[in-house]
């Protein structure tokens, strides 16, 4: 599995971002059916995901692995380390404050990337770009403003949102310098392991939740994790990272709570309110401006 010349890509990778959205937004359906504790479903999500990766590994990537720097080795398993942060502060913050108000918070890592992309690779945001990724980031508010509370255990949960959004941009920032030496699989299945590794041992030492055992179809929601949210998902994301700016998959993950609300109403039949869709259709129009501002010019 080898990436293309970098000036060739094999798909639009614009349409390549929107396909993982798509599948992404499948990660609070699966992680909601699943009937297990938040951060073990986040550990088997990246447990089955290297799994799934490892024959591609063994068959291609092996030696790209051994034959990586050791500071490029290192930059990937920070990403993963950044990785696991987000996963475990974002959980961590639904025992504290709404779902909502988590969710929000956690959907501002545009404004971190936008920031890192400009101070360490010198990618600067078009004004109608700039305009669009602020309407996006309006939708997102938009959605949550309702069920934002003060105070207490909330503003807990609302600081570790909040830094669960700095460490996921951190974990882009990192993939889109290191994606334009390394080939794909090889370094997200070190960043995918790194993030299984912390996971294990936050668990262990946080909160020793049992690794098992649990129903049967929740062992299929882990699967279906990997498979769709992570692999067609983060991993279309870091494969695009190559050919776009950061900030243009930083931003175009603000359409996933869009498309969870979407298959919420079909799966769960939960009726969005009038602000969601406000804020939804917010978000879709703010991304159309972003992406159309940069799709010129995607380096």
């Amino acid at each position: 599995m080898h990436d293309t010349d970098l000036n060739r890509p094999p798909v639009n990778p614009y349409a390549a971002i929107l396909a993982g959205v798509l599948a992404a937004a499948f990660s609070s359906i699966f992680t909601k059916l699943a009937d297990a504790p938040p951060l073990i479903i986040a550990f088997y999500r990246m447990l089955f995901t290297v799994l799934i990766l490892t024959p591609f590994v063994v068959k291609n990537g092996i030696r790209q692995i051994k034959e990586m720097k050791g500071g490029d080795l290192g930059l990937a398993c920070l990403a993963g380390v950044f990785l696991a942060l987000h996963f475990s502060f974002w959980i961590t913050s639904l025992n504290y404050t709404s779902i909502a108000s988590s969710t929000v918070l956690v959907t501002l890592q545009p404004l971190f990337v936008i920031s890192g992309g400009y101070l360490f690779y010198g990618e600067k945001i078009a004004p109608r770009g700039a305009g669009g990724a602020v309407l996006a980031l309006a939708g997102s508010l938009l959605i949550g403003i309702g069920d934002f509370q003060i105070g207490g255990k909330a503003l807990l949960g609302d600081l570790l949102a909040f830094a669960g959004g700095f460490f996921v941009a951190g974990y882009v920032l990192i993939g889109r310098g290191l994606r334009n030496r390394l080939e794909l699989i090889p370094y997200v299945y070190v960043v995918y392991t790194a993030t299984a590794a912390l996971l294990f041992l936050g668990n262990a030492a946080v909160y020793s939740d049992p690794l098992g055992p649990y129903p049967a179809m929740t062992w299929l929601w882990f699967a279906a994790l990997a498979l769709i949210p992570t692999i067609m998902g983060h991993t279309v994301f870091n494969w695009a990272l190559r050919y776009v700016k950061a900030a243009v998959v930083s931003v175009s993950i603000l359409g996933e709570p869009v498309g969870a609300t979407i298959l919420a109403f079909f799966i769960f039949g939960q009726v969005p309110g009038m602000l969601q869709l406000i804020g939804g259709l917010s978000i879709l129009l703010g991304l159309a401006l972003f992406i159309s501002s940069t799709s010129g010019a995607s380096r």
